[in-house]
């Protein structure tokens, strides 16, 4: 029959594509393997990884974000997966592996209603209506607490971090994350707080020393020394800061312009403009009488000449980024011309400027500020290697203090909230009629993945643990407990089955939310893509392997493809 002829396909015949059952089941392979790398650094007692990047360097690390960006993979749904760990760092800061893990499980446990030919449309259906069911149960389990108080914050930030490396030296980084996140919190006037941590808040990481150095300085350093060390004040105090973002040197014409002189007189006319010019810049900044010009561009040895005359100390391009911090810190006003500068400019929030030595380098500091609202972290440590891990540590823990100050409320850890969602989700299935209930309920089986790892990682009999726990929050009943959810999950230490109210193991709401809410959405979208399309590059020279598609035997000289592969 005419009307049934197979559709052609039109397609480069160096490209490679799965379509159907075969695209979807390969997808889910594709994001369990990544799960699988990173199921074992789930924990307190999680191991670490170690992984040699493409230029040589070593990476040590229990991160799960900084694990996947350092891994090179090619199928597509392994790189989007790749790509939530990041999303979920950028948004909440925390949470990247357990978002993973949860996203694999899911598509684990999509795999058999695929084989039953149930359509994905339907199981996406019944994965968005779970969705919906488990955040108003992780509401119900929410509770609020004071932002005021330091030492209620400081218990969540050190258990949300008590799984990294640097849970051994104590409550230190706790301490530096919250320093530096209420350094940064600027009220919005509306009962909000405005945390900027990427822009206001810079780690400064110099070797050496030991880790109890780390500090959060109430202010801005960055390493600068003064244009003309021996000429030039390295001590201020209380100084007038003035901040430029233009250039102290003799402006090149706009466009490079070339000047012929054919007197010699000419020369020396040229020379005294340029000369005049730079000296009337110099007045116009002294006369605001500055301690310090800051600039982002360069800075001439005649106007450095002028500076020191004046008594002015002076650093010359810096980057935008810190010329930002200053201005916060410092309260001064960047200025594009000096021709436009005024008094107000002039920032005089800085109780100390100061250059010092740290290692090999010189660093400039403007501590001491009334309101800095801009800070700088040093970390110090033996090696490069730890450093960065404790660096990594501390974006962690300031992503949970920053989250904490937005929204106030917490759930406790441990799996506990996973285990809850999951009881109730089971529950809640059976009133489901139809096909759909299966998938609703596979949402709870798939949140029993984090109770189960932490089990798994710190050495415990997994199908025991999981036994109690499940039976602990079957028998709870809110009446008998006055209305309370289960806070019942387990101890990453020991592998026991603890309170966490008690134990003092406690996540940000929004951390929790937002891994649940990514990981379902990103399976949702991985079962719906039924075809993959990709182009292989081609490693032979220009027309190596491009057959035409018509069975076309290729050159002589081309072995890029065998001539059975042409034919097909």
């Amino acid at each position: 029959m005419q009307g049934m002829q197979s559709p052609i396909m039109v397609m480069n015949t160096n490209t490679k594509r799965e379509t159907g059952r075969k695209a979807q089941l390969n997808n889910i392979a594709a994001a369990k393997a990544v799960a699988d790398i990173i199921r074992t650094t789930l924990g307190p007692r999680s191991m670490l990884k170690m992984i040699l990047d493409a230029s040589g360097g070593i990476v040590l690390t229990n991160d799960g974000n900084a694990i996947l960006r350092e891994i090179d993979v090619t199928h597509p749904a392994a790189k989007s997966m790749i790509e939530l760990s990041r999303t979920q760092d950028e948004e909440v800061g925390d949470g990247t592996t357990s978002v993973i893990i949860l996203a694999g499980e899911i598509l684990h446990l999509s795999q058999p209603f695929l084989e039953k030919d149930i359509h994905p449309t339907v199981v996406v259906r019944a994965y968005m209506k779970a969705l919906d069911a488990a955040v108003k149960i992780i509401d119900s389990l929410a509770f609020p607490i004071d932002v005021d108080d330091r030492e209620q914050l400081m218990n969540i930030v050190t258990s949300c971090i008590g799984t990294k490396y640097t849970s051994r030296f104590g409550p230190l980084m706790g301490n530096l994350a919250l320093d530096a996140v209420m350094c940064v919190a600027v009220d919005n006037g509306d009962g909000t707080k405005e945390v900027d941590i990427k822009k206001y808040a810079k780690i400064e990481k110099i070797a050496g020393g030991s880790i109890d150095d780390c500090r959060v300085l109430k202010g801005v350093m960055m390493n600068k020394d003064v244009v003309a060390p021996g000429r030039m004040s390295r001590r201020i105090e209380n100084p007038r800061v003035m901040l430029l973002d233009c250039p102290l040197e003799y402006k090149k014409g706009e466009n490079q312009t070339n000047v012929e002189i054919t007197k010699e007189e000419d020369w020396a006319v040229l020379l005294k403009m340029e000369e005049d010019w730079i000296q009337g810049v110099c007045a116009q900044i002294a006369a605001l009488k500055p301690d310090i010009v800051v600039t982002e561009k360069g800075l001439s040895d005649l106007a450095t000449h002028y500076l020191c005359k004046a008594g002015i100390a002076a650093l010359r391009r810096v980057r935008k980024t810190d010329n930002n911090r200053i201005a916060r810190a410092t309260g001064a006003s960047i200025v594009h011309r000096v021709e436009e500068l005024k008094e107000e400019d002039i920032g005089t929030g800085a109780g100390l400027f100061k250059v010092e030595k740290l290692g090999e380098e010189y660093f400039s500091f403007f501590v001491d500020c009334k309101e800095p609202k801009a800070c700088s972290i040093i970390l110090r440590g033996a090696s490069r290697d730890v450093l960065n891990e404790v660096e990594r540590n501390l974006h962690d823990a300031m992503g949970v203090a920053r989250n904490v100050v937005h929204d106030p409320r917490l759930l406790p850890g441990g799996g506990a909230v996973e285990m809850a969602v999951s009881r109730a989700i089971s529950e809640e299935a059976l009133k489901i009629e139809g096909v759909e209930q299966w998938p609703f309920k596979a949402i709870g089986q798939a949140l029993e993945v984090i109770p189960r790892t932490l089990a798994q990682n710190c050495g415990a009999n997994v199908i025991r643990t999981l036994t109690k726990l499940r039976a602990k929050h079957a028998e709870w009943t809110t009446e008998s407990s006055g209305g309370k959810a289960c806070t019942f999950g387990i101890d990453g230490d020991k592998g026991t089955i603890v309170d966490m109210k008690e134990l003092g193991v406690w996540e940000a709401y929004a951390v929790k939310v937002q891994s649940i809410k990514t990981a379902v959405e990103s399976a949702a979208m991985l079962l719906r893509i039924d075809d993959i399309v990709s182009g292989l590059s081609q490693k032979g020279g220009p027309g190596a392997g491009a057959g035409t598609g018509t069975g076309v035997a290729p050159s002589q000289d081309d072995e890029e493809d065998p001539p059975e592969k042409l034919g097909e």
